[in-house]
């Protein structure tokens, strides 16, 4: 089954890009739990979670993860938190393994905690 994710990269789904590269995407999430909230996300849907991801490839992975760190030093000024979510009791609602970057204050209960 195609992901939500996969659909925005088609760009049969509208989404706020702010970067895009020809393995990554990242953008404005439509709920937001903070003041800044972008996904990270792999174009690939072939890993589901990060622990995937970091098995199947690891390029991949650090390359989500720098381009976490880039997008809050232009949104954040370089603060952030970086959550993997996986699994549904851990709140993963969509299996196409993505990153969310946060900043400022975060709504409580909205991630799990």
């Amino acid at each position: 089954m195609t992901s939500i994710f996969t659909r925005i990269v088609a760009r049969e789904i509208p989404a706020e890009i702010v970067f895009e590269n020809d393995r990554v995407i990242a953008f404005k999430d439509i709920a937001p739990q903070a003041p800044v909230h972008l996904l990270v996300v792999p174009k690939t849907e072939e890993y589901e979670n990060v622990a995937q991801l970091a098995e199947g490839d690891p390029a991949l992975l650090a390359e989500l993860v720098a381009t976490a760190s880039a997008l809050a030093a232009e949104h954040a000024n370089g603060e952030y938190r970086l959550i993997f979510n996986s699994g549904p009791s851990a709140g993963q609602t969509v299996f196409h393994v993505h990153a969310h970057v946060l900043s400022g204050h975060i709504t409580e209960g909205s991630l799990g905690f």
